[in-house]
């Protein structure tokens, strides 16, 4: 770098020295006349925390822009914006760091979010969640994925949280177009990468948010008779999917069903439903049971009653999602049972996972609940053996 009229400051003692600092006492100049590239730049360096590498900012100006970069730094240097660290080498100045000087300005200037309001948004948001946490291990998981999140990213999807909590609490229901109209105003405004996020931290479906219109898939040989006609399941060789509105429209139900069997994963209730005997019924339960799933089936076993066979995966998650089917059925008087969740079906199966700590924190909370025995052994099975399996692999 070329010398000119700034402040030196060498770092070192020796008689030649090989490190030393430049800076101007100047009172930063107005950015507003700097061309549109070197702004667009000088964002991306601010947003780095304002003390880097000069490699660090070159790299990120990329090999096309390196004479933007270097002219940034020299206007940068001469306004009172920046101080530059400068090393000897091959007989010459370079510069191996670069600090930016009153950030708070130059982030006022530049239109960006002052730290600390973000840092003390962050911190309030995340408080708020905090209290809204204790016993919910989902939402625990996540604001732990937050935390390691960088600052301006953890506030944006804790908003996004913050909305899915406040959709839950006013009872509403409807897709993910819906949600992200709710959450940010606009029907596409949540990306991929967040509804990825959500999706692996929360099931949606407990927020009654749903891709499309949902539908309760039933396997029976009955008859629904409906305020708009008769709908004959037991010409179907498969199954029916009846979407919510459907089922409220159904006031009697024709025909005996001696058990009901609820199966969690759709591959392994496509081939139960395909298989079933004549007089038995077959329900998918699509994980852990939304509301509209409830009030569906609800209505289903109040019109046509019968026992039930439950089957989830063999995991912490099958079992919590069991439990949930088997309240509706103690509600409506009638009796549910495990089926094919035992230690041998998962002892037997060839494929079998570790569990994970979010897996370990809900089997804890299992385990000091009341549960029956056939789940109480897989939970301790797990629990010793570390591992869990899906159900698919002998169903």
């Amino acid at each position: 770098m070329a010398n000119s009229p700034l402040k030196i400051e060498y770092l070192d003692k020796l008689r030649l020295p090989k490190k030393r600092r430049r800076f101007s006492e100047t009172t930063p100049a107005s950015l507003s006349t700097i061309p549109t590239e070197w702004r667009e730049l000088l964002v991306q360096w601010v947003r780095l925390g304002g003390n880097s590498r000069w490699d660090t900012l070159i790299k990120k100006a990329g090999l096309a822009q390196k004479s933007t970069a270097e002219n940034l730094l020299a206007w940068l240097l001469n306004n009172g914006w920046a101080e530059v660290d400068e090393e000897r080498k091959y007989g010459d100045w370079w510069p191996y760091r670069v600090t930016l000087c009153e950030i708070k300005d130059l982030r006022s200037q530049l239109g960006l979010p002052d730290v600390d309001e973000v840092v003390a948004q962050w911190q309030s948001l995340r408080a708020n969640l905090q209290m809204k946490a204790d016993n919910n291990t989902p939402l625990l998981v996540a604001l732990s994925a937050l935390d390691a999140m960088p600052t301006s990213r953890a506030i944006t999807r804790a908003m996004l949280v913050q909305s899915l909590l406040h959709w839950a609490k006013d009872g509403r229901a409807g897709t993910y177009r819906d949600f992200s109209l709710f959450a940010r105003a606009a029907t596409k405004e949540i990306s991929q990468a967040e509804w990825d996020w959500l999706d692996a931290h929360f099931e949606l479906a407990e927020f009654n948010i749903a891709r499309h219109t949902p539908l309760l898939l039933v396997s029976a040989n009955i008859i629904l008779r409906t305020s708009l006609g008769d709908l004959h399941l037991c010409a179907m060789p498969d199954f029916a999917a009846l979407t919510p509105a459907t089922v409220k429209s159904i006031h009697v139900i024709e025909g005996q069903v001696s058990t009901w069997y609820l199966v969690e994963n759709r591959t392994s209730f496509e081939r139960v439903a395909r298989n079933r005997q004549t007089n038995e019924g077959v329900i998918w339960l699509p994980g852990y049971p939304p509301s509209w799933w409830k009030e569906a089936v609800k209505l289903i076993i109040n019109l046509a009653p019968a026992p039930a066979k439950i089957a989830c995966d063999p995991d912490p998650a099958g079992i919590a999602i069991a439990l949930s089917a088997f309240a509706l059925w103690r509600e409506a008087g009638n009796r549910a049972v495990a089926w094919k969740m035992g230690v041998e079906e998962l002892e037997n199966l060839n494929n079998k996972k570790q569990l994970s700590e979010f897996d370990q924190q809900q089997l804890s909370g299992l385990l000091k609940q009341s549960l029956p025995i056939e789940l109480k052994n897989l939970a301790e099975y797990m629990q010793k053996h570390q591992k869990k399996g899906e159900q698919e692999g002998y169903l």
